[in-house]
């Protein structure tokens, strides 16, 4: 058989290939492609792909998949001979930049009988496809936040790692990229450390489990690990997913040092204070103010509510205490009366507030006994009505200290009876008399300015805004009389 009629057969038997085939010539030149190599290329024939390499080389740019311009085409390694296998390289057309391809090369190198290269061949497989998918898992791989290492099973090297495992370790990724899994141990503490290494190496699901990361920089990162077997190309592997528990154990340390706090805070408090659930009232926890004021100790009210106990006096006031609780979430300063164990009525002001714990709600309830206080007013009032019903022998002065004792609502801001000069005192007598600032000022001898200006002060010292309240509050404390009040 001629060599001319066993190139012809082998270029019948390759035609019909679906992967590209190109024959090269010792000379360089190229021979012949099949359809398949052809369409590869985005071409229609021999002369578009090109009849030489160096013509192939200036109609086509070739590019490794680090982006690195190969120094020597792999057609042109395959004029020298060489034998290669699985070189991935991106192929764009020079004057169509838009059309381009992912090939996977090799070589065919066939010898005659002394050894001498016969047929040289560069054979392609299009994996465009692959490659997208590849490039789409590997940007969101990349984008995904949630921390995440990729390890190749056959030799358990980690081959990829995004910036969220990155950052939260603080690793780099030349650190961690061809590293063994127990190099960077990604498992390490793992609470079912045996369960995990023994999933791994059959290629299973490694189920969640907490670890604690060793770090560079000699700390330590608890995570949540889980691990998922996938295959990259023709390589098994095993994609580790993290969960940082460094915010939650922070969180927890930080609720339970609140917690710690708050429970301090409340046995100690001097003043009587109460824990009870909001959804029923019953009550949590009591104070040691509580029991020592009204005597129920927490064996006697724990898990019982307040009215249950007996601590409420009056339903009439229990009801909009609870009504007004429920209504704005808290209650500020009520007046009630509660009832001491041995069955003593208290005055007390109470406030409430709803309150959240561990994620529950309840209410908080500070009760002040104010019983001493108002056993001290109910005397004072009770004496001062005693004075006041034999007033003759009292001076002006103290006589209106006593009413002002007695209405508390008419005292000054500050609770004392204003010090009126002797002016301001003539122009409230003229003015409780009915005279306007124009007949004051007639009478005194002084410019409306200037009784404007008294009657300012005076308004200031007696707390009040309108011509009818001062003369209302003159009459009550004996205003006008018949002459100047020195």
């Amino acid at each position: 058989m001629t060599a001319g009629v066993d190139r012809q057969e082998l270029r019948q038997i390759i035609a019909g290939l679906s992967e590209g085939v190109i024959l090269v010539e010792p000379d360089q030149s190229l021979a012949y492609a099949n359809e398949a190599a052809l369409v590869m290329h985005g071409a229609a024939s021999l002369d578009e792909l090109g009849r030489t390499v160096d013509a192939y080389r200036e109609r086509f740019c070739l590019r490794y998949r680090n982006n690195h311009t190969p120094e020597r085409y792999p057609i042109e390694r395959v004029v020298t001979g060489q034998t290669f296998h699985d070189v991935v390289v991106e192929v764009t057309r020079t004057d169509k930049p838009e059309v381009d391809f992912v090939h996977s090369l090799r070589s065919l190198v066939a010898v005659d009988r002394e050894g001498r290269p016969s047929c040289l061949a560069l054979i392609l497989k299009d994996i465009s496809d692959q490659f997208e998918a590849e490039e789409r898992f590997e940007k969101t791989f990349n984008a995904n936040p949630a921390p995440a290492v990729i390890t190749r099973l056959s030799d358990l090297r980690h081959v990829k790692v995004n910036a969220g495992f990155l950052e939260m370790t603080g690793h780099t990724r030349d650190g961690v990229i061809g590293r063994s899994v127990y190099e960077v141990d990604v498992l390490a503490d793992a609470k079912q450390r045996d369960l995990a290494v023994s999933r791994l190496n059959e290629g299973g699901t490694i189920p969640q489990m907490e670890a604690c990361l060793q770090l560079p920089d000699g700390g330590t990162r608890f995570v949540i690990v889980a691990g998922q077997p996938i295959e990259m190309g023709d390589e098994r592997c095993m994609l580790f997913t993290f969960a940082d528990l460094e915010l939650r154990r922070k969180a927890e340390t930080a609720l339970r040092q609140s917690e710690e706090r708050f429970a301090k805070a409340f046995r100690l408090t001097p003043v009587p204070t109460v824990l009870a659930r909001a959804e029923d009232c019953s009550v949590g926890s009591v104070n040691e103010a509580f029991t020592r004021v009204f005597g129920l100790g927490q064996d006697k009210i724990v898990g019982r509510t307040l009215a249950e106990v007996g601590l409420w006096v009056s339903e009439s006031q229990r009801v909009p205490f609870e009504a007004g609780l429920a209504r704005n979430g808290y209650v500020l300063g009520a007046e009630v009366c509660l009832r001491h164990e041995s069955g003593a009525n208290l005055d007390c002001l109470v406030s409430a507030e709803r309150v959240t714990i561990n994620d529950a709600d309840f209410v908080l309830l500070v009760l002040q006994d104010i019983t001493a206080r108002k056993h001290n007013e109910r005397e004072l009032f009770d004496a001062i009505e005693t004075v006041m019903a034999d007033t003759s022998w009292f001076s002006r002065g103290l006589i209106e200290k006593l009413a002002n004792l007695r209405r508390p609502g008419r005292e000054s801001p500050d609770g004392s009876v204003p010090d009126l000069t002797v002016r301001e005192r003539q122009i409230l007598n003229l003015i409780c008399a009915g005279c306007d600032d124009g007949a004051i000022a007639r009478k005194l001898g002084l410019s409306r300015n200037t009784v404007r200006n008294h009657g300012a002060a005076l308004y200031r010292k007696l707390g009040l805004h309108k011509r009818t309240e001062v003369i209302l509050w003159g009459r009550e404390n004996g205003f006008p009389v018949q002459a100047t009040d020195p």
